[in-house]
């Protein structure tokens, strides 16, 4: 894997497929759903007071403009593998679980897999590589401490396992 620079997104294999999977679906199917609705609106007359019609042509902008999006992440993807992970520490791709202690002395424990920014969804136990916590994982072993900064004060990490 080249190094990683502000031309490329990181993203796992499973991301990249899943973003794939999309573009996918809004080409073949929501574009021509969108496009029926236009000609639907069309059908109603004078487009200068046509609300149907310009809420379809919002709805295809916003269409377009998530395709272009989705095309572009895929066009600098830079997708991690197994073999481009250093083996004992925490990479891109890793699922790791730690032990946080938070400044109001709160501590839970929680697990997560870091990928790239593209496909971060911490309700999915997702984190982007580049955000506080995910970027303090980022080369860590099993048993070390680390601190972060979170918004209220500095949380206290500590690793518990990594997973590839």
């Amino acid at each position: 894997m080249s190094t990683p620079n502000e031309n490329y997104i990181i993203l796992t294999k499973e991301g990249y497929e899943n973003i794939e999977k999309e573009l996918e679906e809004l080409k073949s199917v929501r574009r021509k759903e969108v496009s029926d609705k236009l000609k639907v609106a069309r059908s109603f007359g004078d487009l200068s007071e046509n609300a149907e019609y310009d809420e379809a042509k919002n709805e295809q902008a916003q269409l377009e403009e998530r395709i272009t999006k989705l095309e572009n992440i895929l066009r600098k993807a830079e997708i991690i593998s197994e073999s481009d992970m250093k083996m004992n520490v925490v990479n891109v791709g890793s699922t790791v679980k730690f032990f946080i202690k938070y400044p109001d002395g709160e501590v839970e424990e929680e697990e997560y897999t870091i990928v790239g920014s593209a496909e971060a969804n911490p309700s999915e136990g997702k984190i982007s590589n580049e955000s506080p916590i995910g970027k303090s994982l980022l080369g860590t072993k099993k048993g070390q401490k680390v601190d972060v900064q979170v918004p209220d004060g500095i949380a206290k990490l500590k690793i518990l396992s990594i997973a590839y």
